[in-house]
């Protein structure tokens, strides 16, 4: 039987992965693979995180099955930190589910919508972070790209992008990053947010908000800020949030589903259905990460450490980016990639070739995906110097 399996298409990341492992070089640099780093190059347990799985640790007393939805007081506490105090002051709409991961919360979200509406049709941006258009191919639903992003300045083409949502109705399910845009950077205003959202209301397309950066652009509440307002106007809306990078739990998988119902009256279906997906899908999400989160997220002390060691991060990324545009001025002697200092989050596109790309992991062993999306957090202060000679020497 398994002899008839097609092969599967090869992962472009973890393809590079692999051969930033195999490359024997000292020197080289890891800009592919999207983890947050220090400035040593490592990928540590944040102190919260440790003090908060000590604590569990001492009290916890059972591994017995917790609810189908997760960990009540981990949903409530995502709920608040996306929507704000008081969780924006629409929690008796608010429900949602505890989900492996930022992806697991996105397929939740699918399979809730599509039982809603079999004939929903999904839009992303293009270009997004490539397990969007793959998790729809694999569910074999209508979906399609919105423009997002505008090779020649960098930046969001904001006019192409509204003009597409302005034409969407009902039925239609639009895939939003909340912050810190993956695969560009390139982010929406605030002005632009309130634009979109009146697209959303007044044109009854239901949006879907990928938020699995918060913290990691401008802070906690300000990052937050374009989803608030939709939130506050909207009568139903997604949030599929991820704690992979905000508090380092990338292999733990910690993620939560989050739905603004029309009223109170849907709250107990949807949540009821949000239980039926999970128990189909993996029964129970994992329950220690979530414990972590909720346990940070509900002391004072352990709250404060996190958000200052996630503002410390936060810094050096900004720093980083901010440093690396300045050394590409110097070098190319231009403004072409003074974007890198204005966009935010973990990555940015270059725009360079993908032969200058390829040049530069075989002469520099500097490791970026193809289409140049490069993760910012992956490269050293004293490096990059070194890094913007190379993409000049890669141009030729």
């Amino acid at each position: 039987m398994f002899n008839t399996l097609p092969e599967p298409k090869p992962d472009a990341i973890i393809a590079l992965i692999q051969a930033h492992a195999e490359d024997p070089r000292a020197d080289k640099i890891d800009l592919g693979v999207g983890v947050y780093k220090d400035g040593e190059g490592r990928t540590p347990v944040m102190r919260s995180v440790k003090e908060a799985e000590r604590r569990l640790l001492e009290r916890q007393d059972t591994k017995t099955y917790t609810k189908l939805t997760g960990n009540p007081d981990f949903v409530e506490g995502m709920q608040t930190l996306v929507l704000g105090a008081d969780r924006g002051g629409l929690a008796a709409r608010l429900t949602g589910a505890q989900a492996p991961g930022g992806t697991g919360a996105l397929r939740v979200l699918f399979d809730l919508t599509l039982r809603a509406n079999p004939q929903a049709r999904f839009w992303y941006s293009a270009p997004s972070w490539p397990n969007h258009a793959a998790m729809l191919a694999n569910l074999d639903v209508p979906a399609d790209t919105y423009p997002y992003f505008d090779a020649e300045t960098r930046g969001v083409d904001f006019d192409a992008m509204i003009a597409k949502l302005d034409g969407l109705g009902a039925g239609d399910v639009v895939i939003l990053h909340g912050c810190c845009h993956n695969p560009t950077g390139a982010n929406l205003t605030q002005e632009q947010w309130e634009r979109v959202t009146e697209s959303a209301v007044s044109k009854g397309w239901m949006p879907l908000v990928d938020f699995a950066y918060q913290g990691l652009g401008d802070g906690l509440e300000e990052d937050a800020e374009g989803v608030r307002h939709m939130a506050s106007r909207m009568s139903r809306m997604m949030i599929a949030t991820s704690c992979s990078k905000n508090f380092g739990l990338y292999r733990d998988r910690a993620g939560c589903a989050i739905v603004l119902c029309e009223g109170a009256g849907e709250v107990p279906n949807v949540t009821a259905t949000l239980a039926s997906v999970n128990r189909l899908l993996y029964s129970f999400a994992p329950d220690h990460p979530a414990s972590v989160v909720a346990e940070i997220l509900n002391d004072a002390e352990l709250r404060a450490d996190w958000e200052a060691e996630l503002g410390e991060m936060r810094a050096r990324i900004n720093e980083l980016r901010t440093g690396l545009a300045e050394a590409l001025r110097q070098e190319t002697n231009s403004d072409e990639f003074d974007f890198v200092a204005e966009h935010r989050g973990m990555f940015s596109r270059l725009g360079v070739s993908e032969e200058v790309v390829k040049a530069m992991r075989a002469d520099a062993g500097i490791y970026m995906v193809n289409d140049s999306r490069m993760n910012i957090a992956g490269l050293k202060a004293d490096r990059l110097r070194d890094f913007a000679r190379a993409v000049v020497a890669a141009r030729g």
